[in-house]
């Protein structure tokens, strides 16, 4: 047990890690955000679909129709996701982008409470009060330079937006229990390839570096990233995954202060510590824990409310 839980420890550190390094990705492609995601669908389904032919989930029994919609619907929010949060990043700065991005917990929390009676407790109304009052001072922190407020704002909106697509793709994911998590992503990188597919410009100009930037992002951060994912949740308890998947913000901001020297203010800084701090708050200590099931381990993102990692 405790090699099954080094391991799983390692593999989610490497998945956090890798997370953490796809705005610089993004960023340095070069590419418009609707041709980033697309390739990144595009080659995250091939790698994805090796996986899942190694792995023998291709042979399993067909999907009902009712858990295949479910997963396609959960696809297409995913994709609006990742398109607002590739766009955020050249707005408000990946470290920004990324803390406000982190409200997501929060949102799957109201979703829950709408849609699958979920309980909002006093707990979970606490850490979501810590969590606006730290969006009050990154939106009050925007930069003074002439016509950067401006976009500043709509990178945070951008990020928001992104936050409540991918709430969406989590409360989608709890219906789909029990499906193999990689077979899951490689309907939803399906999905939205053939989303963008009309909207893409195969005539932008890209460099072999690009390119290069592009293909890691379908293999690296689409197919490694989830199998290390999905490995580790499988392999550790929840609250060990839960800690653990905060790697992903420090990762991306230590990148984004050394990649292109973004360096936050100190309202900044203390606006990104809330909403963290909130959403740590809400992953491990927001509720008592229950044993979880063996089956619930294995699902997709957010098995449980807020308690696992994001789907990046």
């Amino acid at each position: 047990m405790k090699a099954e839980i080094k391991r799983g420890s390692l593999e989610m550190v490497a998945a956090m890690l890798i997370s953490g390094s796809i705005g610089w990705f993004v960023l340095m492609s070069g590419q418009p955000v609707i041709n980033v995601v697309f390739w990144r669908c595009a080659i995250g389904a091939l790698a994805l679909l090796l996986v899942c032919g190694l792995l023998g989930q291709l042979r399993a029994p067909g999907l009902r129709r009712a858990t295949l919609l479910i997963a396609v619907a959960g696809g297409m929010a995913l994709v609006v996701n990742w398109l607002l949060l590739f766009s955020a990043y050249r707005y408000a700065s990946i470290s920004i982008a990324t803390a406000v991005y982190n409200t997501q917990p929060f949102m799957l929390v109201g979703l829950g409470a709408l849609f699958l009676g979920e309980r909002l407790t006093a707990r979970k109304l606490l850490w979501l009060a810590l969590a606006f009052a730290g969006m009050t001072l990154v939106v009050l922190a925007q930069p003074q330079q002439a016509g950067a407020g401006g976009q500043y704002l709509w990178g945070i909106l951008l990020a928001l937006g992104a936050a409540f697509f991918y709430a969406l793709t989590a409360l989608a994911a709890k219906r789909l229990t029990g499906t193999p998590p990689q077979l899951i992503v490689l309907i939803q990188v399906s999905v939205g390839a053939l989303m963008l597919l009309p909207l893409v410009d195969f005539h932008a100009d890209a460099s072999a570096g690009q390119w290069s930037m592009l293909l890691a992002l379908g293999v690296v951060h689409t197919g490694l990233m989830f199998v290390l994912l999905y490995g580790a949740i499988q392999k550790l308890p929840t609250h060990l995954t839960g800690s653990l998947s905060f790697i992903y913000p420090v990762a991306a901001m230590l990148v984004d202060r050394w990649a292109f020297a973004h360096q936050l203010s100190l309202a900044q800084l203390a606006g990104a510590a809330l909403i963290l701090l909130a959403a740590a708050g809400m992953n491990l200590l927001g509720e008592r824990r229950r044993p979880q099931p063996a089956a619930e381990k294995c699902g997709i993102a957010h098995g449980e409310t807020g308690k696992t990692p994001s789907l990046r």
